[in-house]
């Protein structure tokens, strides 16, 4: 049964590397699916690792969203897919476990602070807050 999922990891793929040619959000995308696929049991089995173009960080490549239902979002920069790919799983993981992933500096792994840019609420509360009062 395929299910919709619920969390996301969502990679620039249209930033390049200052000075380069080379687009390394497709190499970052490659390495996330197989990192979340070697995890097993160890991460939601309804993570999706996608890309798009323009996150609008294009001077901070790679540049790296997570997403899930209810819950808020993270964008990080200047993400090195060779290097930072562990950090990357631990706050996935960090992030699922959060109920409604809102987590301070402590949930953040100490390699992925520095490339903090924004942590965004989760906007469907809003959105039902809106739909209450149009009914």
């Amino acid at each position: 049964m395929n299910r919709t999922p619920t969390h996301r990891i969502t990679v620039c793929t249209s930033c390049r590397h200052k000075g380069e040619t080379c687009k390394p959000g497709y190499e970052l995308i490659a390495k996330l699916r197989t990192a979340i696929a070697a995890a097993g049991d160890s991460i939601a089995e309804d993570f999706e690792i996608t890309g798009t173009a323009r996150v609008a960080a294009c001077d901070r490549p790679c540049t790296v969203a997570y997403h899930a239902t209810r819950s808020a979002s993270y964008l990080f920069g200047d993400i090195t897919p060779d290097e930072d790919i562990d950090a990357l799983m631990d706050f996935a993981r960090q992030h699922d476990a959060l109920d409604d992933g809102w987590g301070g500096p402590v949930e953040v792994p100490d390699m992925l602070c520095a490339s903090s840019l924004s942590r965004v609420p989760a906007t469907i509360m809003a959105i039902e807050d809106c739909m209450e009062r149009v009914s």
